[in-house]
């Protein structure tokens, strides 16, 4: 078709660009043919003219449609280019986060640089047996077809793995290895498939290390050969390595490392077994820390250490090899560190000592003295004689370097021959399939001689991939036979001869190292002259002269010629090796004992002079045989290889992408493919998609016809297209083409279908509209006159109303004045009496107070004069007693003055008598005070010692005449102090009105707070009934939680015991297998080729039996059959006894744990305990110091409660009315209050004036004349509260009015004292009285506590004794009101106290309660559990089927149970039948083996087998025979076993015997005498029952083979299902027309496995309603057939899940419709069998939701919320996996974002869920058997003579 067809306006295209190589652009005006310029528009808005290269006119690629966009097939795209490739990758792993993409039958992986959930067993099971395309790309799709091919065609397999350093081909080489080794298992039983992984970890060690690009890159090629035998089991493995990087063991870059092995023994130098090794850190060898980065980040090299040990071990290699070989690596780190010296310009040495030689040598075991001399000096041979030359230190130092990489590369292949000697089988091997990791094609800034070796491998295999491609193509229009001509491919045979041929590069590399004096640049120069003329593909580089230019396929590379000629020799000198030759080291001899062999096969000594090398080429004179086996299995290897390419990216480069592309060969694939026909549809797919294309007379019966004659109506030009066998082949771009002209169609039609619909919707609207405005008139007028009507009613009806409103209105108003006028009389005249009862009252009070006043005043006076005259005579006789002192000693000692002083006699005489007087009045005073001493010593001694302060004084006093003044002085400022006082006093008074009237207020507010208390007791009263609603809801989902843990824990417990008795199952048919194998090995014919389940080793049950069993299980195989069963049951008697006391020990286990955690919940408990106390001893102490102000605060509090409580009391009686308990009790607390009130008013002012009296004692204190002597007096006091008593006593008798001084001794001054010293003992003694008095109310507070504390006690008591009698349920809930009634009362005295402490207190009680109740719950829970483990392991499942016998009566209608004739039964027939010892076989044969369940199940009742079964066992009960009775058992159940091995597969068998087997259960429990399952029996039925032996053990010996049985129809339902299951499910289109056929690549049509026949939705119905009518017919159980049927669900929807998350293609609009489409109709099946409340339906769910999530919106961050609600059952990574992989199937659809997808991951980030992406298809759901008797009296059973049992006798 012509250019201007394509290239339209708004057609995509691709542009080149320099940041990211192809930028895509639209163009905005059609392209005519000639035009140089295209007009376009970036993505970005920018306009842009395309310039087209004159020469070529070649346009710009165009853009595939968005529809194929994202494709698991490249080769599905319409246009094959690299920007379409490009994208395509781009798209997948930046949107989709897909990693995998086919590219034909190439595999391109994506490396993302984290661990994704893709690689689990459970995928591995889902890519297990599936065709290539099925699924989406992925390794294991690759390794399956690799398996599948090898299996079915018998042909050896390949899988090559290439790609850059870092790209993740050594991952991705483990991954297929993995899959094999789970898919196929180990043939013996030595787990040969842990070892072939198990080699992974030692290679790994000694072959990679870290580089600039990757931590752990290979720096080997290797190839792996995993062989199988016939049975496609692993057997061995066999690998070969290549290209080992030896340079990195001596030098490397920066950023990287040397091989991981030597970092790993550095890192474990500290280990005893290392220490010989004289190891250090990596940072002190030299062959360690030149990249200068020794560490990877989150690698442990010690641990590493570990891992690759355990691999030796694991392989084979015992510790002392593993010794050795660690010593060979540490003394080639040591050999590193050897420094070596110029002697000379040509000559070197090592110096003397030298500690890492010495080292070296020591662990070699070879002598200092030749390593030394050869490490520095070589021998030269000639014809006659030999020369030892020295060497210079650059070729000493390189000598070094090169024996280093030779024994390490010794060491490398003899690792790798032991690895091999380890996986190599005896079993001859009968097939392989080989994994080749090798590098990719490298190209770096510097290439040396590696990246040659690399590049020059890799063109080898490009070649042969080319040709396999080639010739798949050939094969694939041969098989359609359509004409076909050559294509032209890229053909890199040039460039392989310019390396390999004669006079090639490698040639001339080879002739130039035998060359004496060659060097690199001469060799260069011979390439240039050799082949810069003659080769196109050689080219030199314009500024050098020591490089050369190759062109690969991939791209040019320059490499540089410095060191070929070195490494290509890789020359070792051979005296260094004939020393080490020498050694006394047994592993190193054993490494080099075959270098002759490898030096010189001829025996000739090679032309160099002693030195052995490796030449890249290979030795053409080694051809022979060897070559051609080796190029006859090339090619079987790459005949039908999968070739699995690696590209890293761990941010999408677009550079280094293509580069890959371009290297790995990705886009030379495409190129080929492109040539020829790339697009291929079958004609119904074609038809499909292109139908909207046809005109109707265009479609013909023929398919294929039909589609001929519309492409060429469609593309005129035939050579765009071929017409095949089965398909059509389009060139490329045609689909593209073909998909435009679809879409215009379609958008066409779409726009036809709008025009109408918006004309139809708008004729409608414009109908609608004018109907409704005349609907609305009509309405509206008749509204209005209604309206009118109505206003004139209501007017008159206004008028009468107004008129007798008005009346009533003024005489209320009337009424009210009265009423107001009568109650202001009333209040006037109250008040006007109340004014004259105040003003008699204050006059009274006034004359009352006068009286008082004055009285106080007299006696306060005397009171005063009394004290101060006593202390003036005091002061006086003190004084005197000091000068009458003074005078004697001064008439002693000066007798002259007695002379002077005549006349003083006189007055010292009288002075002595005064002194006598006051003497005398002192002992009286003394006498007085006799009694307060014997109470107040303290206080006696202290007042003698004021008083000789006195006595000082006052002879002070004498001696100073000037003292009065100073008293007067002080007398006057005690008026002043009176008068102030006298004011204060005033203030005080006015103070103590303002209190009342404070408290007045205070009272009307406690009154208002009583009245909130009482509305918030109503809200707290409201609160708490919530709180029980509350709780009792919580304990209802508590409740119905621990039942469904209950029941979860007894389907885990059911799904155990099942799970072993499979596993029993399956050992039983293992040894029977082997057994048989064994017997007739000779006569069984050799077996054809037969596909084994692939999944059977990965999926068996992860219980496994005991090695008692399975010895004992061995032990009794030997026997005869009777014998052999006898054994049997006895082994299954064994097995239930020791699975009992398992469960008992587990039982004494948890009984312990339940010990140890209950004496750490004491100790926690006792612990909270003291911290209570500690905390309460704190609170007391802080209670102590507010006490006095927080006595009022409890009393008031207790006194509250008593209210509340008498309130409680008296709700009944409604609101408290006056002279109601409540009321009077309200009334006390009040009066009470008003007390309390008053005596704290009296304290403040007792308070107040004892701060006065303070004040003015210490102003008294700074104004006395001497303080010295008094502050040295007062000092001596002790107590600081006893000098303020005092004080305030003193100045208490300082406020009188009218104080009288004159009646006063001279100043008064002891009588002061003296009444001072009465008021201080007045009020130590009124102190006294108040501390014994608050003592004594502590005492009574504590009695009441303690009384309350034993009543509550008593309380508790009595509750525990009540809820022990009660049940859990009722325990519980009596416990919770308890503590919910305790936690109240708390609440309110809390509240009390203070609002906010409350508040606080309540919530911490809130979360305490929470607590309580959470560990009441989770003891409770264990209790159960507890109890009902202990009923489970003590009554075993007869226990628990038991349990669930409780059927009505109605539920044995549903058995199906056919009608049959019974005649009237024998009088004497008592239900049982006699059979002779002898005849045991035979019945046994006839009844089971030999019976067919067709005929019986049809004809005959059903159960018959069992009812006749056990109407022998009732007989041989009967006659008390044991022996009978045991050996029938048994011959029974081991039948039964044998006929299911037999015919396991047929369902119908196994459904047959599934329900015998149950009847008979059935039958044992109905008989057995237990009453519970005798409920249901008649008379006649107990009388049948058995008498004489207990059968509870063979009951649950039968009830495990019913469960063996059900596990066997499941598997059989299972493997009929599942092919059905994907096909009817998602591929076949019920809906027809709603889901479209997009284009599919190359590896849809090359499937290995043809079509065997589509399943429909329809073939599932009819395979369920098989399997329904099968077991109706049977018998079976209703109950059993509910299980069966959810058990058929589960698989169905599980499998269907798993392959849409696996499925791109799957993941779409239409197909979500087709889903739940299909459910429904399943759903449909249930309700017409009356099975919908089985279970089933709920395990569609899943799906269900995926279906729907694949329909809904999926844009905003509604949808999202939307989303998460919806999809509850699915897992977050299903849900992100499902929006990753949905895809559009027409144009008119959208992708999911990436940020919606990012959004649904946020909102999801907080569920708690496996990250399992794939659901468990083997699961299997725990099966019981409800106990269901039958209502068929035996007496009544005919047995029909079609049984051949003749031989039975009725009894």
């Amino acid at each position: 078709m012509a250019a201007s067809e394509l290239y339209t306006k708004y057609a995509r295209v691709w542009i080149p660009d320099v940041e990211e190589v192809w930028k895509s652009a639209e163009l905005t005006k059609d392209y005519r043919h000639g035009d140089g310029v295209l007009q376009l528009q970036l993505e970005d808005g920018k306009e842009l003219e395309y310039k087209l290269d004159p020469k070529t006119n070649n346009l710009p690629h165009l853009r595939n449609p968005d529809i194929l966009v994202g494709e698991n097939d490249l080769t599905a795209l319409s246009y094959l280019h690299e920007p379409a490739v490009l994208h395509n990758l781009k798209v997948r792993f930046m949107d989709s986060k897909l990693i995998y993409t086919y590219c034909g039958i190439v595999l391109v992986a994506i490396n993302p640089y984290e661990t994704l959930p893709i690689y689990g067993t459970d995928i591995i099971n889902a890519y297990s047996g599936q065709n290539m395309g099925d699924m989406d790309p992925h390794i294991f799709a690759v390794a399956e077809e690799a398996y599948k091919q090898m299996a079915r065609d018998e042909r050896n397999q390949s899988i090559i793995v290439s790609g850059e350093s870092g790209a993740g081909k050594t991952v991705s080489a483990k991954y297929a290895m993995r899959y094999f080794a789970t898919v196929s298992g180990s043939a013996s039983e030595a787990n040969v498939e842990e070892k072939v992984l198990a080699s992974n970890p030692i290679m790994e060690s000694i072959g990679n290390a870290k580089t600039t690009r990757n931590d752990n890159s290979s720096r080997f090629g290797k190839y792996i050969e995993i062989g199988f035998d016939k049975k496609y089991h692993i057997i061995g493995a066999n690998m070969r390595t290549y290209l080992l990087e030896k340079s990195r063991v001596v030098f490397q870059a920066d950023e990287e490392r040397n091989y991981h092995i030597f970092y790993q023994l550095c890192a474990s130098g500290h280990l005893p077994e290392f220490k010989a090794l004289k190891l250090g850190k990596a940072d002190d060898f030299h062959y360690t820390k030149q990249g200068r980065n020794p560490v990877i980040d989150g690698i442990d090299d010690a641990k590493e250490m570990s891992t690759t040990r355990n691999a030796f071990t694991l392989l084979g290699v015992n510790e002392s090899y593993q010794l050795g070989l660690f010593q060979i690596l540490a003394s080639i780190l040591h050999l590193g560190n050897v420094e070596v010296k110029d002697r000379d310009s040509d000559s070197s040495i090592i110096p003397p000592n030298n500690g890492h030689l010495s080292v070296f040598c020591e662990l070699m075991g070879v002598t200092y003295q030749d390593m030394s001399h050869w490490l520095c000096h070589k021998k030269l041979k000639t014809a006659t004689e030999t020369y030892i030359k020295p060497i210079p230190k650059l070729q000493a130092i390189n000598a070094r370097d090169a024996l280093a990489k030779h024994i390490y590369a010794k060491l490398f292949n003899w690792i790798v021959d032991h690895v091999n000697k380890a996986l190599h089988s005896s079993v001859k091997q009968h097939s392989f399939i080989g994994v080749l990791d090798i590098y990719g094609f490298e190209t770096f800034e510097i290439n040396s001689f590696e990246q040659f070796c690399i590049n020059y491998a890799n063109e080898k295999l490009q070649q042969q991939f080319n040709m396999h491609v080639f010739k798949l193509e050939q094969e694939e229009y041969m098989r359609e036979q359509i004409p076909w001509t050559l294509i032209d491919f890229y053909d890199n045979q040039p460039c392989i001869n310019l390396i390999e041929a004669k006079m090639g590069i490698l040639d001339l590399l080879d002739e130039e190292c035998k060359m004496p004096k060659g060097s690199d640049d001469s060799w260069a120069q011979k390439l240039y002259n050799t082949h810069l003329k003659t080769c196109a593909l050689f080219e030199k580089p314009r500024m050098s002269n020591k490089a050369f230019i190759i062109q690969h396929f991939a791209d040019k590379v320059e490499y540089q010629c410095d060191g070929f000629l070195e490494k290509n020799k890789d020359t070792v000198n051979e005296e260094q090796i004939h020393v080490l030759k020498a050694s006394k080291f047994d592993l190193l001899v054993e490494l080099f004992q075959d270098e002759e062999k490898a030096r010189s096969p001829t025996g000739a000594v090679p032309a160099t002079g002693g030195r052995t090398r490796l030449s890249v080429k290979p030795d053409k004179n080694k051809g022979g045989q060897a070559s051609k086996e080796h190029k006859k299995t090339v090619g079987l290897q790459v005949k039908d290889y999968p070739r699995l390419f690696s590209l890293l990216f761990g941010v999408f480069d677009p550079k280094r992408a293509v580069q890959q592309l371009r290297a790995c060969g990705v886009l030379e694939t495409i190129r080929i493919s492109a040539a020829g026909f790339p697009s291929r549809w079958t004609y119904q797919e074609f038809f499909s998609r292109y139908r909207v294309l046809m005109k109707q007379k265009d479609v013909l019966t023929d398919r294929k016809m039909t589609c001929k004659n519309v492409l060429e109506k469609l593309v005129q030009d035939q050579d765009k297209y071929q017409f095949g066998k089965t398909k059509i082949f389009f060139r490329a771009g045609q689909v593209a083409y073909l998909e435009k002209l679809r879409a215009d169609k379609l958008r066409a039609a779409c726009i036809r279908i709008q025009k109408t619909i918006r004309c139809w919707l708008a004729r409608k609207k414009y109908l609608r509209m004018k109907h409704a405005a005349t609907t609305i008139q009509r309405y509206v007028r008749g509204y209005q006159a209604r309206c009118l009507a109505k206003f004139l009613r209501r007017t008159r009806a206004a008028i009468v109303i107004q008129k007798y409103q008005r009346m009533y209105v003024q005489r209320t108003c009337y009424k009210r004045k009265q009423a107001a006028a009568l109650v202001m009389q009333c209040i006037l005249r109250a008040y006007m009496a109340r004014q004259l009862y105040k003003l008699l009252r204050e006059h009274k009070t006034i004359i009352i107070q006068k009286m008082v006043r004055g009285w106080l005043a007299r006696q306060w006076y005397k009171r005063t004069l009394k004290a101060i005259v006593y202390l003036q005579c005091c002061i006086r006789r003190m004084r005197a007693k000091r000068e009458l002192k003074k005078l004697k000693i001064e008439a002693r000692s000066v007798e002259h003055f007695k002379k002077l002083n005549i006349g003083m006699e006189n007055k010292i005489m009288q002075l002595q008598r005064r002194i006598d007087d006051q003497n005398k009045d002192n002992r009286a005073l003394s006498e007085r005070l006799n009694s307060l001493e014997n109470s107040h010593a303290a206080e006696s001694e202290r007042l003698r010692v004021e008083l000789t302060r006195l006595r000082g004084a006052e002879e002070d006093a004498k001696n100073n005449a000037n003292k009065v003044t100073s008293l007067l002085e002080e007398l006057e400022r005690l008026r002043k102090d009176l008068q102030n006082t006298q004011k204060e006093k005033k203030a005080i008074e006015d103070w103590a009105k303002t209190y009342q009237e404070e408290m007045e207020k205070m009272i009307s507010e406690l009154k208002e707070q009583n009245h909130l208390l009482k509305n918030e007791k109503n809200d707290l009263n409201r609160l708490i009934q919530e709180q029980g609603q509350q709780w009792t809801e919580k304990m209802q989902r508590a409740l119905k939680e621990e039942t469904q843990q209950l029941e979860y824990d007894l389907n885990e417990e059911r799904s155990r015991y099942q799970n072993l008795l499979t596993e029993h199952l399956r050992l039983e048919e293992k040894y029977d297998d082997l057994k048989e194998e064994i017997t007739f090995a000779v006569n069984v014919p050799k077996p054809g080729h037969r596909r084994t389940d692939s999944t059977h080793s990965s999926n068996e049950s992860e219980y496994t039996y005991n090695s008692e069993f399975a010895e004992s299980e061995e032990g009794t195989r030997g026997g005869e059959d009777v014998s052999k069963a006898i054994l049997d049951m006895s082994l299954f008697l064994k097995l239930q006894k020791r699975v009992s006391e398992l469960e008992q020990e587990k039982q004494s286990l948890q009984n312990e744990l339940d010990r140890r955690e209950e004496q750490f919940q004491r100790a926690r408990a006792r612990d909270d305990e003291e911290h209570k106390k500690a905390r309460s001893a704190e609170l007391e102490y802080e209670s102590l110091k507010r006490q006095e102000l927080e006595s009022e605060n409890k009393k008031l509090k207790h006194d509250l409660n008593e209210m509340r409580q008498s309130l409680r009391g008296s709700a009944e009686a409604g609101s408290a009315a006056p002279g109601s308990p409540a009321y009077t009790v309200l009334l006390d607390q009040l009066n009470a209050s008003n007390e309390e009130l008053e005596v704290r008013k009296e304290e403040v002012l007792i308070l107040r004036s004892q701060l006065v009296s303070q004040r003015e004692a210490m102003q008294h204190k700074e104004t006395m004349t001497e303080p010295l002597p008094y502050i040295e007096d007062v000092q001596k006091l002790t107590d600081a509260k006893e000098i303020s008593q005092a004080y305030m006593g003193l100045k208490e008798t300082n406020r009188s009015p009218f104080p009288d001084y004159h009646k006063l001794n001279e100043d008064g001054e002891l009588w002061l004292v003296y009444e001072g010293l009465k008021e201080t003992n007045r009020l130590l003694e009124s102190q006294l009285q108040a501390q014994r008095r608050s003592h004594e109310n502590e005492v009574e507070v504590l009695r009441g506590e303690l009384q309350s504390v034993k009543e509550e006690n008593n309380r508790q008591q009595q509750l525990l004794a009540q809820n022990l009698q009660l049940p859990p349920e009722a325990r519980i809930e009596a416990s919770l009101q308890h503590e919910i009634t305790r936690l109240t009362n708390e609440n309110l005295e809390l509240h009390s106290d203070d609002p906010k402490e409350y508040k606080a207190y309540r919530i911490s009680m809130l979360r305490r309660m929470v607590d309580l109740m959470e560990q009441l719950e989770k003891q409770d829970k264990t209790v159960r559990k507890l109890k009902k483990q202990l009923k489970v392991f003590a009554k075993k499942i007869n226990d628990l089927e038991g349990g669930q016998m409780d059927v009505s009566p109605g539920q044995t209608t549903d058995e199906p149970v056919h009608p049959v004739n019974i005649p009237r039964r024998e009088k004497d027939f008592q239900g049982m039948l006699e059979y002779k010892k002898e005849d045991e076989l035979k019945l046994v044969k006839n009844l089971i083996l030999e019976l067919k369940p067709r005929g019986v199940a049809v004809n005959l009742i059903p159960g018959l087998p069992a009812y006749v079964l056990f109407m022998c066992l009732r007989h041989a009960d009967y006659i008390n025979d044991d022996q009978k009775v045991r050996s029938l058992l048994t011959s029974i159940i081991n039948s039964i076993k044998k006929i299911l091995k037999k015919r396991g597969d047929d369902f119908e068998t196994v459904s047959f015997w599934l329900s015998n087997t149950c009847r008979f259960l059935h039958c044992l429990k109905q008989y057995s005498g237990d009453e519970q399952f005798m409920k249901h029996n008649t008379s006649k039925q107990n009388d049948h029952c058995l008498s004489n032996f207990d059968l509870a053990e063979y009951r649950q010996v039968l009830s495990d083979l019913a469960i063996q049985i059900y596990q066997q129809l499941i598997k059989c339902m299972e493997n009929i299902l599942q092919p059905m299951i994907v096909s009817g499910m998602l591929e076949h289109e019920t809906i027809q027309g709603v889901s479209g056929v997009k284009p599919t690549g190359l590896r849809k049509r090359t499937s290995s496995i043809a079509d065997e026949g589509t399943y429909t939705l329809d073939s599932i119905i009819r395979q369920l309603n098989s399997f329904h009518s099968i077991m109706c017919q049977h018998g079976t159980d209703p109950e059993l057939i509910k299980q069966v049927v959810k058990q058929q669900f589960y698989i169905i929807g599980a499998v269907t899940l798993n392959n849409l998350l696996l499925r791109k293609d799957m993941c779409s609009w239409s197909k979500g419709m087709q889903i739940r489409y299909n459910v429904s109709q399943l759903e449909e099946w249930l309700r017409d069998k009356n099975l919908m409340t089985c279970g089933a339906k709920e395990t569609l769910e899943p799906l269900i939701q995926a279906a729907q999530l694949l329909q809904v919106k999926k844009k905003t961050d509604e949808d999202a919320e939307a989303i998460c609600s919806m999809c509850n059952s699915l897992s977050t990574a299903q849900i992100v996996k499902v929006l990753n992989l949905y895809t559009p199937v027409n144009a008119f659809e959208e992708r999911v974002s990436v940020l919606f997808i990012r959004t649904i991951q946020t909102r999801l980030r907080d569920r708690k869920e496996s990250p399992q992406l794939l659901m468990d298809t083997k699961v299997i759901y725990p099966v019981t058997f409800p106990f269901n008797p039958s209502s068929l009296a035996l007496e009544t059973i005919q047995i029909p003579s079609s049984l051949n049992v003749g031989f039975l006798t009725r009894v």
